[in-house]
């Protein structure tokens, strides 16, 4: 069984909610495997799940130290540390998790943007439109005769005198 076997049987058992055997799981990789991230990651969080906020706390740490720029190991230390109380850490790594993301954005773009083939210098104006100096009859437009006080109007099916 390799360790991307056991660590899906691990994260199975993680996500039916035995976080006990997961726990026990990840970390047998771990100790075969102790720069395996996942499961240093996951350790952490079954101990979360378990609610021994001191452990996951201790366990996130290990995790960033092996990637300490990765925006998923702040997220999780500021969750773990606003569960067990501490919101002036937890707003720290919140804020480490912030960074993490916008470094990871500035990374060169992969290809060409997007409706842009190239960078391209301003155009001229377009000429000015010449407005028409006389528009089309529109018949829908047309208001109705108005009659003189007193008279009935006429319509187009009476005869005009």
């Amino acid at each position: 069984m390799t360790h991307q076997d056991q660590y899906d049987d691990a994260m199975f058992d993680y996500s039916t909610g035995d976080f006990d055997s997961a726990l026990a799981k990840f970390q047998g990789i771990h100790a075969l495997e102790p720069d395996h991230f996942d499961a240093q990651l996951s350790i952490a969080m079954c101990y979360y799940r378990k609610g021994d906020f001191a452990s996951a706390i201790a366990e996130g740490h290990k995790a960033e130290k092996l990637k300490p720029a990765e925006q998923l190991v702040h997220t999780n230390l500021s969750l773990f540390y606003m569960k067990s109380g501490d919101k002036k850490t937890a707003e720290h790594h919140g804020l480490q998790a912030r960074i993490a993301s916008w470094k990871s954005d500035m990374s060169a773009p992969s290809g060409k943007p997007k409706g842009e083939d190239e960078l391209q210098m301003s155009q001229p104006k377009a000429p000015a439109m010449k407005i028409p100096d006389k528009f089309p009859d529109m018949p829908w437009k047309k208001k109705p005769p108005v009659a003189p006080e007193g008279e009935k109007p006429k319509t187009d099916g009476e005869k005009q005198g």
